[in-house]
């Protein structure tokens, strides 16, 4: 599956408060709950509740939490590129 520049910077630009409803919306008719879409979001991210929350009322743009993950992901390799051990690299 391949996805050109125009769609992911519409994505990116994107609005996590204005897609947020949209999820509820989908996992409650198929009777699940937003505790379990949180901890969807909580595992995929890393963000707890309060975290989701700041998000949504910060209306931040998908491309932020995007780019700490990115960011996230270079500390990572950084640490493997210089011997750290890969369980310490994987804590928890």
């Amino acid at each position: 599956m391949t996805t050109d520049g125009k769609t992911l910077q519409r994505v990116a630009a994107m609005l996590f408060a204005s897609v947020y409803p949209h999820y509820v919306t989908k996992v409650e008719k198929k009777g699940r709950t937003r505790e379990e879409l949180h901890a969807v979001i909580t595992w995929l991210t890393g963000y707890d509740d309060a975290e989701i929350q700041h998000h949504l009322d910060a209306e931040t743009p998908f491309e932020q939490p995007l780019m700490q993950q990115v960011r996230w992901m270079d500390k990572l390799v950084d640490e493997l590129a210089k011997g750290k051990a890969l369980e310490k690299i994987l804590r928890g």
